[in-house]
């Protein structure tokens, strides 16, 4: 909202045009939703302890994860709250792409606020039945993909970009929303089965949105695109707003969150943050890039399915000592705190392989 006030006072007072830049409010986007964070942070906490809103473990966890009940959930929505105020303040509401990106964040986080009511109120450590959840994300995430393929005013907005080729595209058209769908709910599943340790979920969330945002900037400039011969998508550029809200609060919640956690972010917040980079990555054209930049997130997910698999077609034999991933390592012998640290360092690794295909092709 404060760019039409600002448009407005520039016409008196030139310094008032510093805010129709992108990279101006980008800042003031990152900050305003960390500074948001740190103010609710405390209040949040304290009203879901008053609430007695605890976590329910699941009783064939780590042991080390028994001391973990009762510390609050659902601390998502701080997350959502800042993103919201800051967008709202700083991003062009007028763009189709940032009220794709955050109607569907905020759709998926209905979704997992609805899952964490249930759990913590009926005390059901697997909440809302998986059909249903399944069936609310796939809605969702179809009316978002259909909506960025109704919108899309290039070509290359159904196409599919292949990192580290030069021009070589993959023609998806209206296949795309089917693509697209699995990117978003895919996204957001996985970072749902991530979030099982204290921070380990939020710093790469933050990593990869940070990562999302060079990408929607540079795709949205016409000069910084033909340079560096990629898409150039108009508008798309607003998302940058979007991204850098979502790193501001995430990292705001990292602060409650790190180990021991003074708050979870529950479903809440993991599915509709993993459907934020879902679906800006399906904006964006780095659908690809993000498989590569969110490999921490693939693993974890490919470590469930491997054993689900293993474990029904190799009559009870396991892969793992524990699924998802951190799980496994857990059992091995790592501490939390061990397991965090290194699947944050991987992910840098990532993020810069990913960033690195603005350049090598």
């Amino acid at each position: 909202m404060l760019i039409y006030l600002t448009e407005y006072l520039s016409q008196y007072i030139s310094g008032f045009s510093v805010f129709n830049y992108i990279t101006m409010r980008t800042i003031m986007s990152v900050l305003t939703a960390l500074g948001i964070s740190f103010v609710i942070g405390p209040k949040v906490i304290r009203w879901l302890i008053r609430l007695k809103v605890g976590q329910s473990v699941r009783l064939d966890g780590p042991e080390t994860h028994l001391v973990k009940t009762g510390t609050p959930t659902m601390g998502g929505v701080m997350i959502l709250f800042s993103v919201s105020i800051a967008v709202l303040l700083w991003g062009n509401l007028s763009n189709h792409y940032l009220l794709i990106a955050s109607l569907t964040m905020l759709g998926f986080g209905l979704i997992g606020f609805v899952d964490d009511y249930q759990k913590v109120v009926y005390k059901d450590p697997n909440g809302m039945r998986s059909r249903t959840k399944f069936f609310w994300q796939s809605l969702v995430g179809l009316v978002a993909a259909y909506s960025l393929f109704a919108f899309a005013k290039v070509p290359a907005e159904s196409q599919l970009l292949i990192p580290y080729m030069k021009d070589t595209f993959i023609y998806l058209g209206a296949w795309g929303i089917v693509f697209s769908y699995f990117v978003i709910v895919g996204t957001s599943n996985a970072v749902n089965l991530t979030d099982g340790l204290d921070g380990l979920a939020i710093m790469p969330t933050v990593m990869i949105s940070a990562a999302l945002g060079v990408f929607a900037y540079v795709s949205g400039h016409v000069y910084f695109a033909d340079y560096l011969q990629i898409p150039y998508l108009p508008g798309v550029g607003e998302l940058t707003i979007f991204c850098a809200a979502l790193t501001g609060a995430g990292l705001g919640f990292l602060w409650f969150n790190a180990h021991p956690a003074q708050v979870f972010m529950g479903d809440v917040g993991s599915l509709s943050i993993g459907a934020a980079l879902g679906v800006v990555a399906v904006a964006v054209k780095q659908e690809l890039v993000l498989f590569i930049m969110g490999g921490i997130f693939v693993a974890e997910t490919l470590s469930v399915i491997l054993q689900v698999g293993s474990f029904k077609l190799r009559g009870g034999k396991r892969i793992f000592l524990m699924a998802p991933l951190h799980h496994h390592y857990e059992q091995k012998g790592w501490h939390e705190s061990q397991v965090i640290v290194r699947f944050w360092i991987i992910t840098i690794l990532l993020v810069l392989i990913g960033l690195a295909s603005l350049k090598i092709r």
